[in-house]
């Protein structure tokens, strides 16, 4: 075994442990948009939330082994976002989430600032018509996003994730080439 490869076998492990667990990540992390945790940090965890519901993400869902890694990574590149800039925010899932984005930037080595730039960015954005903003400030729309959330938890079927490097190989590869 070559030492990238030893390198990137705790990788095969880890990931599929993070798509098992992307439906009650998500779950949780809805909860916090209607919690008294920072607006701040609300904010980046209802950015990478809203990001599941995009019609075209960074890999999309239906690309075997790989269509729910990125969801599982910008859901954790938020989470960071929020506790590195409202510290007060780091607790709970949102603590583990972020804790668990240094294994991201690990795996990503170069790429993971350009992921982070696009899940910095995601508060600007929109899916299915809503932007966060609309989310944070609108009763009836954030009403209707914690629904769509608690609704897609619940209904998630956990992907397979092949346990060959060459996965990770693709998921870098891919990756790479939509961040840059």
């Amino acid at each position: 075994m070559s030492e990238d490869t030893a390198a990137l076998a705790k990788y095969l492990e880890i990931f599929p442990s993070w798509l098992k667990s992307l439906g009650e990540d998500a779950a949780q992390l809805g909860e916090l948009a209607k919690s008294d945790v920072t607006e701040g940090a609300r904010r980046h965890a209802i950015a990478g939330l809203n990001y599941i519901f995009k019609s075209l993400d960074l890999i999309p869902d239906g690309i075997d082994d790989l269509g729910f890694c990125d969801d599982a990574f910008v859901l954790r590149v938020a989470a960071n976002l929020a506790c590195t800039e409202h510290p007060e925010a780091r607790m709970g899932v949102l603590g583990r989430l972020s804790d668990e984005a240094a294994l991201v930037r690990e795996f990503l080595v170069d790429d993971y600032a350009r992921l982070e730039a696009y899940v910095k960015n995601l508060r600007k954005g929109a899916a299915r018509g809503r932007t966060v903003e609309d989310i944070m400030t609108d009763e009836t729309a954030r009403a209707a996003f914690l629904h769509e959330v608690s609704a897609w938890a619940r209904d998630y079927q956990v992907p397979t994730f092949s346990r060959d490097v060459k996965t990770l190989i693709k998921l870098r590869a891919f990756l790479s080439a939509k961040l840059s």
